[in-house]
């Protein structure tokens, strides 16, 4: 349900618009950054800087649309709660910080408590001392449907996924950071339909690109106002939704930010989002409704890893090159029932038709269900062959989010909206049409095509939400770098997506070399949706990086002309369960890590080529 926001302080005192029209996007310096000027000469005294209290709901009103909704003060070691009592896992702030929460209209008009209906773009901005601050802004992307708590007054948002919290990137780094949920509060995609089923424009603005902006300017305006001096450098930091947003920020609004560090980015969104439910359909129509089995996917999933894992005579537990995989569970004795005529007598044995139906899962989706021999296509290819909608996932990586017992949610959201059938949908799902009713079961292969080919279609309607521009100019000349990297075990948005675009962009943009002096590319081995092992192997434990990591890249390239390296070593975490410590290179794209000599699990023995 959407929770309504106050709309008091929107008619705030105007008295200090002026002083921050150029930081809300006026005339900028080298970086995207407003100029900051020598006041002329009228005798008047300088503007005090604003205070973290109340006083900040009128003193700062950078446009009429927006509005404070609350300042609080919060000392090192307090609890992160606006109301209730703390428990043992609640945060703590990591230092002195002043938190703040903003309206940004118009909104959504509607029926009250309605999921279309929203008060506006609701986002959340910590602040730390002036003595703290390291003159950056580091903004976090979200996740899903992006919807939070930004914007009512009880909530406060915990964390941003793999990007870690805007509290702690404030208390801990010393940057100014925020998040935003994008103009509405719900975790579904209710939000994006009218009441009578049509598609809610202007939420959709709101959510693909909107949301983003406004963020990123605002924040930029408190932070001088706050301090009283700009910020020397902006950087964004998404995952999945959130990687999606920095892709939109360097599409559409190039000078937002100095550094964009997007992982696993949710572009192609209409497409890779329909082809998500493509695994529910091939249930549904194949295998007459009836699911996979965890024991049955862990069997098929970890005999194509044990098929594709293999470098220097080791088995490393994860596929290591998912474009190279081209196991076939169909030709397979070992993974076929006993009574199809395999010699699998276990629980996790597959039937002829199961076995098929993970080549469909592997290679994505198609208009009629066909999938090709994986000898011939296995449907990692650079580009989409003329039978494919979109991708699937990749042998050895985890199925079970798609390919469950129950679809992802936000697919046969996606199909809803994409259809305008609220039915569609899950029950989850909520409109005055008619709620989700779980429709999704009965559509055929030619019918869900058809809601991929709608999703399409309505890309202006959807306020281009998949954001697959491949034109980056205006964010290379502005001196903007963007750092991508994606989990090639990715266990929800195939990576292929991510080097589809990447090549396109190259394309455009003069080719690769031209194209890495601004935007580079990581691909990681084994690593699902997160820093985590995405495979469907438990004791895989593949080497992988971290967001810190990965984020100090991007600041030494901003701020000090360090490129990004061609290899990145990735290293594992000792722990009881893994106690020896694994390393490999992750190579700029499109190089690969070549084995050379010496132990094949760890990076001196690969060179990137």
């Amino acid at each position: 349900m959407a929770v309504k926001r106050s709309g008091a302080s929107r008619a705030a005192t105007c008295c200090c618009i002026a002083a921050f029209l150029t930081a809300c996007g006026g005339s900028g310096g080298t970086r995207g950054f407003p100029t900051v000027g020598i006041p002329p000469v009228t005798g008047a005294p300088p503007l005090q800087k604003l205070a973290c209290d109340d006083s900040m709901k009128s003193r700062f009103a950078p446009d009429a649309a927006t509005a404070v909704l609350m300042v609080k003060a919060f000392k090192k070691g307090d609890a992160l709660l606006l109301t209730g009592t703390a428990s043992p896992s609640t945060p703590v702030a990591q230092n002195d910080l002043c938190f703040v929460k903003l309206n940004v209209g118009p909104g959504n008009p509607g029926v009250a408590d309605a999921s279309s209906t929203s008060a506006g773009i609701g986002i959340e901005i910590w602040l730390p001392t002036a003595a703290n601050w390291n003159k950056r802004i580091h903004v976090k992307g979200g996740g899903g449907w992006a919807g939070g708590t930004q914007g009512t007054l009880t909530g406060i948002t915990p964390n941003s996924g793999s990007a870690g919290s805007a509290s702690e990137t404030a208390g801990v780094e010393g940057a100014v950071s925020a998040t935003t949920d994008t103009g509405h509060a719900v975790s579904n995609g209710s939000f994006a339909m009218n009441p009578d089923g049509t598609v809610n424009t202007v939420l959709w603005k709101d959510f693909s690109g909107r949301g983003i902006h406004e963020m990123a300017v605002k924040t930029k305006a408190l932070a001088k106002a706050y301090y009283g001096e700009d910020a020397k450098y902006a950087y964004w930091n998404g995952f999945s939704t959130g990687g999606r947003q920095g892709l939109k920020e360097a599409q559409a609004n190039p000078a937002d930010f100095d550094g964009i560090l997007a992982g696993a980015p949710a572009n192609n969104w209409t497409k890779f989002i329909t082809t998500e439910l493509y695994p529910q359909i091939v249930v549904q129509r194949d295998l007459a409704g009836v699911s996979i089995t965890a024991a049955q996917h862990t069997s098929v999933s970890n005999a194509a890893i044990n098929a594709c894992d293999v470098v220097g005579g080791v088995h490393l537990g994860y596929v290591p090159d998912p474009a190279a995989c081209r196991y076939d569970p169909t030709t397979d004795a070992a993974v076929i029932c006993s009574a199809d005529g395999g010699t699998n007598a276990t629980a996790g044995c597959v039937t002829p038709a199961q076995a098929l139906a993970f080549n469909k899962f592997w290679y994505g989706q198609t208009a009629n269900g066909a999938v090709p021999n994986p000898a011939a296509d296995n449907g990692f290819a650079a580009a989409t062959a003329a039978s494919q909608k979109w991708y699937g996932l990749a042998r050895g990586s985890s199925l079970m989010g798609l390919a469950g017992a129950t679809p992802f949610p936000i697919s046969s959201d996606m199909v809803a909206l994409e259809l305008q059938d609220p039915t569609i949908a899950t029950p989850s799902f909520l409109n005055a049409t008619g709620n989700g009713a779980d429709g999704w079961k009965s559509l055929t292969y030619p019918q869900l095509a058809n809601a991929w080919d709608r999703g399409v279609a309505l890309q202006t309607a959807f306020a281009n939400i998949n954001t697959d521009s491949a034109d980056l100019s205006a964010f290379r000349d502005r001196k903007g770098k963007l750092i991508s990297y994606h989990g090639l075990a990715d266990t929800l948005i195939p990576p292929q997506g991510t080097i589809n675009y990447y090549s396109r962009v190259a394309t455009q943009m003069g080719g690769v070399a031209a194209t890495q002096g601004f935007y580079r590319l990581y691909l990681v081995p084994g690593m699902g949706h997160g820093f985590s092992n995405g495979t469907s192997n438990a004791s895989a434990n593949p080497p992988l990086p971290t967001n810190a990591q990965l984020y100090e890249l991007l600041t030494a390239w901003v701020e000090r002309g360090i490129e990004p390296p061609v290899r990145v070593e990735a290293t594992t975490l000792a722990s009881a369960s893994f106690p020896v410590v694994k390393s490999r290179p992750l190579c700029l794209y499109p190089l690969k890590a070549n084995y050379t000599s010496g132990d094949p699990n760890l990076a001196a023995s690969y060179t990137c080529s």
